[in-house]
């Protein structure tokens, strides 16, 4: 087996980490844009009840959006500087 550099294993878990926490953000995501795509009376009902329960969708849009913006700027970091190499 090969062996690999600390950073190229470093970046690798943060990359991993950036899309885990993007995906959540997804996932989070998911009653609004059913809300949004099916627009019934049970996704309604779906809204109104995580509402109560303090869902806020706010949340992961920007922490999601964040996570990705940071994910992509790495990535094209540590590819850009791998082609130096």
């Amino acid at each position: 087996m090969g062996s690999q550099s600390t950073a190229k294993t470093i970046f690798l878990l943060v990359s991993m980490l950036g899309w885990l926490l993007v995906g959540a953000a997804l996932m989070y995501l998911f009653p609004l844009i059913a809300n949004w795509l099916v627009a019934s009376d049970l996704t309604a009902l779906w809204m109104t009840n995580l509402s109560r329960g303090g869902y806020d969708p706010m949340l992961a849009g920007v922490g999601g959006g964040i996570a990705l913006t940071l994910t992509l700027l790495g990535n094209f970091a540590w590819y850009r500087h791998e082609r130096k190499l």
